[in-house]
């Protein structure tokens, strides 16, 4: 039986309801230092067509917390799990995504994948360091790619940082 559940709620035009289970343990009992606590969530999503469920998708995640047992409600806990994730999908894989085109991309090896990953954070780790040092006006990085020249783009690869 869950120990937190959302019920049926409507969130981005769809239902979703969240379940949430914990187990309280101490860092000696698992063997990980400052693990207080395993928690499970349930998350069920139907697929609504025209009012009627079409396809229902389940997802269980799992995760584990410095937060004491008694520190926090399993209320409290799952809006900071959800939170967590909204800002990984709003922060980082959304800007790769508009940016980059991440999602877009056909590259299915994992070792292609792998390296082509390796680049995107490379060009965006150039564009923060130009904006860190002064050293470009553009004010985001789409309009800071376009902007540079064959030379420019040969001359960040080669350039040494003090």
């Amino acid at each position: 039986m869950p120990e937190h559940d959302t019920g049926w709620i409507k969130e981005h035009g769809r239902l979703v309801r969240w379940r949430l289970q914990r187990v309280s343990l101490s860092p000696e009992e698992i063997g990980w230092y400052g693990c207080w606590q395993f928690l499970a969530v349930w998350r069920e999503r139907p697929e609504l067509r025209q009012g009627k469920v079409t396809k229902e998708s389940e997802e269980y995640s799992y995760y584990c917390t410095s937060a004491a047992p008694g520190q926090y409600s399993a209320e409290q806990l799952l809006p900071t799990i959800r939170d967590h994730w909204g800002a990984i999908e709003n922060g980082a894989h959304y800007r790769r995504d508009v940016s980059l085109g991440e999602d877009a991309s056909r590259i299915s090896g994992p070792k292609a994948a792998q390296v082509m990953t390796t680049l995107r954070n490379l060009l965006w780790g150039l564009f923060e360091l130009q904006k860190l040092h002064g050293q470009t006006q553009a004010h985001t990085f789409p309009n800071w790619r376009r902007k540079l020249t064959g030379p420019q783009k040969s001359q960040l690869l080669t350039r040494k940082t003090s």
